[in-house]
């Protein structure tokens, strides 16, 4: 366990800045899984408009540190494959 004051304060930064993450990926996690169903249901409508949920999502948990853009990136151009894949 930490000893001093600043590790101690590193610690309480540390266990914020971990839920604030978490709740960014979550939330990151949950819309793509909803926008892959509705790929997978076959309505072009509804995943379109759950993928412009779940890219927003990615752009900001990249844009807060949550992970990195070019991770964020990569999620959305393999749903964006997915989706224009239904629509053509």
């Amino acid at each position: 366990m930490a000893n001093s004051r600043s590790a101690l304060k590193r610690v309480r930064q540390t266990r914020t800045a971990t839920a604030r993450n978490r709740i960014l990926k979550d939330r990151v996690k949950a819309s793509r899984r909803v926008a892959l169903e509705a790929v997978e249901a076959g309505d072009s409508a509804a995943a379109q408009k759950a993928y412009n949920e779940f890219a927003s999502a990615a752009d900001k948990a990249a844009k807060r540190g949550a992970m990195h853009k070019n991770t964020a990136s990569r999620i959305k151009g393999r749903v964006a494959q997915k989706v224009n894949g239904l629509s053509a």
